[in-house]
């Protein structure tokens, strides 16, 4: 039996076994990739069970992930560990229990996920559904297919839901995906409100974020290799530092951005590049010695305690002096033949 046929129809079977009396609660790290896929699996799970409820463990604060719970009325609710008893069964979609302190304690009927295997026995309950497809490049895709092979037509606003989690886990698949997460999408695309789509995509700024891209013109400064640091100072999020980063990406000539500020007294500097030079070499060259730096060939961050920043100097002009003056480190070998 082909991988997939043995999937569907373990998940069939799981699904068949339901019963009508069960209060199951989906519990998952919230993001668009896991939120559509959560309310995919309740849509699957209708009619067989009592009640589906999905709980968040964290906070929703992207522009981008508030627009797709609003716009396709998603109801995550945050999670509340003292109210576990009032459910029979959890499920978990788009992550896996070692994943998050948040999942300990609980047992799980049903786990689907894309993430790399990890030891899931002492978490699953007897007769448990789990499917975990590393290979697939969102667990939307993996879902779509199960709505596909049980013949369930997607309202509009799950295809929706579920189209974006494809695009946002695989980045229009310029990061990752393949042949199965392709045919989702195309498949997706047909039931799905384009409007609504766009309207979420272009969801990409709140609107108390706009001074601080007053701050950051009037801050940015040009460095060393056709780059260019903006300096944010206290935030409350990494979120607004990536938004801003993202932003200057947009700007023609620009090689690569450095977006610094502090959050609880920690330094935080995303980068974001053209790709001409590998910019996660770049982020630990520069901060390597003082905290955690690194990242890939188009984006990078670094995170280092303010203490490291020295007594007397404005944690900008330490981004930015260590942006002029530091290189990346020597590849080793392994590296260089990478």
């Amino acid at each position: 039996m082909p991988p997939n046929a043995e999937y569907i129809a373990d998940f069939k079977q799981w699904r068949q076994n339901l019963d009508r009396n069960e209060r199951w609660c989906i519990v998952i790290n919230a993001d668009p990739d896991a939120l559509a896929s959560a309310v995919a699996l309740k849509r699957l799970m209708l009619h067989k069970v009592h009640s589906v409820d999905i709980m968040r463990i964290n906070e929703v604060t992207r522009p981008d992930n508030l627009a797709m719970i609003r716009y396709l009325r998603i109801p995550a609710r945050p999670w509340q560990p003292e109210k576990a008893a009032a459910y029979d069964h959890f499920a978990m979609v788009d992550s896996q229990p070692s994943h998050n302190r948040a999942f300990a304690g609980l047992r799980f009927g049903c786990v689907i996920d894309h993430h790399p295997p990890t030891d899931l026995a002492a978490s699953l309950t007897e007769g448990a559904f789990c499917h975990i497809r590393p290979g697939v490049g969102a667990t939307s895709s993996i879902l779509t297919r199960l709505l596909q092979a049980l013949r369930v037509r997607p309202a509009s606003l799950l295809a929706t839901a579920l189209l974006y989690g494809i695009r946002t886990d695989t980045a229009t698949f310029e990061r990752s995906g393949g042949e199965e997460d392709l045919r989702a999408y195309q498949w997706l695309f047909r039931h799905a409100d384009t409007g609504l789509l766009r309207r979420i995509s272009r969801s990409e700024y709140l609107r108390a974020w706009l001074p601080l891209f007053s701050r950051a013109f009037r801050s940015l400064a040009d460095c060393r290799g056709g780059g260019a640091h903006a300096a944010l100072g206290e935030v409350n999020s990494a979120d607004l530092l990536v938004a801003v980063a993202d932003f200057f990406t947009k700007v023609h000539g620009l090689r690569w951005i450095a977006v610094s500020g502090v959050l609880d007294k920690t330094v935080i500097v995303i980068f974001r590049g053209d790709g001409g030079r590998h910019i996660g070499r770049l982020a630990d060259g520069c901060f390597h010695d003082v905290g955690v730096a690194g990242g890939h060939r188009g984006l990078a961050r670094a995170e280092f305690p303010l203490s490291a920043v020295p007594a007397g100097v404005k944690p900008a002009d330490f981004v930015r002096q260590r942006l002029e003056t530091r290189k990346p480190r020597p590849r080793s070998p392994q590296e260089a033949t990478a």
